[in-house]
């Protein structure tokens, strides 16, 4: 896939790019502080992407349609969870490398950097915001200006439903700008570390556009850029990339609950099996979550129907919450009326991130069957949640102290280092009854040795 990779990071690479008459001219794109890049979305990845532009020298226009989010931005800076980060950000944020503004301006290069969530019936992406983007920088683009989407997108996309977009509601053919996709691979807890140093892909409409991108980002970051034949191949590498991961997750997870059938503990068999040299299986656990994998593999089956096993596995992740709601109640016998502590409503470890969590989606599912459900619509199970990195959520938090006071369960759904501190005796103290679930294997034999009855994914 792959047909040309260069080094980033010093900010001076040279390719051509389209002029206004369709032919091609050359085109330093550095640090330089003439070159001038409009991130369109500044949100979790656009603000970041924002301030990497702005403190690698270039002139940087922060473009977003919310007027609320600019102003407190402009008062209170960035709140993300990572401090470097805000730090990062808030360097440039009031100069004039970082301008905030909310209607697009005349760039050299436009970034798409918005919202791709699900429609409301998880048959198709909602391309609303990219079409929207796409609509007010097209008055504003000129001969040889590129246009990168970051958000991702089902194939196709940049070159349909951008394109035809930037034609349709501007003045210029598709012959006289570029037209690229290079997509955002950051995690949370790590945004500005993996912005700055992920490789990236990038593929354009046609070599120029791609050249033209190439040369952006090269001129920022310091992994490898690798370029694709075209647009369409970089998008479908970006869900692959996800598609892969949350796959191989699902088989985790469908083998530890044919482990469990056969009274075999998943994770040991799994540690075992993984001293074949050509094996590397993944952790079992209670589903995924975040932006990515419980979203992006299922853009694949929009133009395809070769999509059996990629549908089967986030069927696999998405119902283990139903599972370890299984185990819960095998291990009380009965959940009505009891009180139990859930640990963890983050997707995943040390981070304050909830979207689309299974922490979340298990916490809905205590108040999904009717006789848990008391006459009045209440839940009669007395749920207390405790996640010592969110601050808040759609439900109620719990110190861990009185989560834990009289608790009938104990339900592990965030790997938290801080549960991993938890001193087995303390607990067992302090609940009423004894059953510890633990779906992310944060539990050893003293637990056991503690007097409770651990069941592990």
């Amino acid at each position: 896939m792959t047909t040309d990779s260069v080094k980033g990071g010093d900010g001076t690479t040279t390719d051509s790019v389209k002029g206004g008459d369709g032919t091609t001219t050359d085109s330093v794109h550095g640090g330089g502080g003439t070159t001038t890049v409009s991130v369109h979305g500044l949100g979790y990845v656009g603000l970041p992407t924002a301030a990497l532009f702005a403190n690698n020298g270039y002139t940087v226009y922060g473009v977003d349609t919310q007027p609320d989010k600019l102003e407190r931005l402009r008062t209170d800076g960035a709140d993300f969870r990572e401090a470097a980060l805000n730090d990062y950000v808030d360097r440039v944020l009031g100069t004039d490398a970082l301008h905030l503004r909310e209607h697009p301006v005349e760039s050299d290069y436009h970034l798409i950097c918005v919202p791709t969530p699900f429609d409301h019936d998880r048959e198709a992406a909602d391309l609303s915001y990219v079409r929207a983007a796409a609509e007010g920088i097209a008055p504003k683009l000129r001969p040889g200006d590129t246009v990168v989407v970051e958000s991702t997108v089902p194939p196709g996309t940049t070159a349909n439903v951008v394109g035809e977009t930037l034609e349709r509601n501007g003045d210029l053919l598709r012959e006289t700008f570029n037209l690229a996709f290079c997509p955002e691979t950051v995690l949370p807890g790590s945004i500005l570390e993996e912005l700055r140093g992920n490789d990236r892909i990038v593929g354009g409409i046609d070599d120029e556009a791609t050249a033209a991108a190439r040369d952006l980002f090269a001129g920022v970051v310091d992994g490898d850029i690798h370029t694709a034949p075209d647009a369409a191949t970089a998008e479908f590498a970006k869900l692959a990339q996800n598609t892969h991961r949350d796959a191989n997750i699902a088989i985790a997870n469908e083998l530890a609950k044919v482990a469990r059938d056969h009274g075999v503990v998943p994770r040991p068999a799994f540690d075992l099996a993984n001293e074949h040299p050509r094996v590397d299986l993944l952790h079992p656990g209670p589903g995924v979550g975040g932006h990515c994998l419980p979203v992006d593999p299922l853009y694949l089956g929009q133009h395809s129907d070769h999509v059996a096993l990629i549908e089967h596995a986030r069927a696999v992740n998405d119902g283990m919450v139903y599972y370890v709601r299984d185990l819960l109640e095998e291990g009380l016998g009965s959940l009505a009326e009891k009180r139990v502590a859930v640990f963890g409503l983050a997707y995943k470890g040390n981070v304050a991130d909830t979207r689309n969590s299974p922490a979340t989606r298990f916490v809905e599912t205590l108040g999904e069957t009717p006789e848990l459900v008391a006459t009045d619509g209440g839940n009669v199970v007395d749920v207390r949640v405790h996640d010592p990195h969110v601050a808040e959520a759609g439900v109620d938090l719990w110190s861990q102290s009185a989560a834990l006071e009289g608790a009938d369960a104990l339900v592990f759904m965030t790997d938290h280092d801080e549960f991993t501190e938890l001193d087995p005796e303390t607990v067992a103290e302090r609940m009423d009854d004894n059953v510890v679930v633990d779906a992310r294997g944060l539990t050893d034999e003293s637990w056991h040795e503690a007097g409770l009855d651990v069941r592990r994914l």
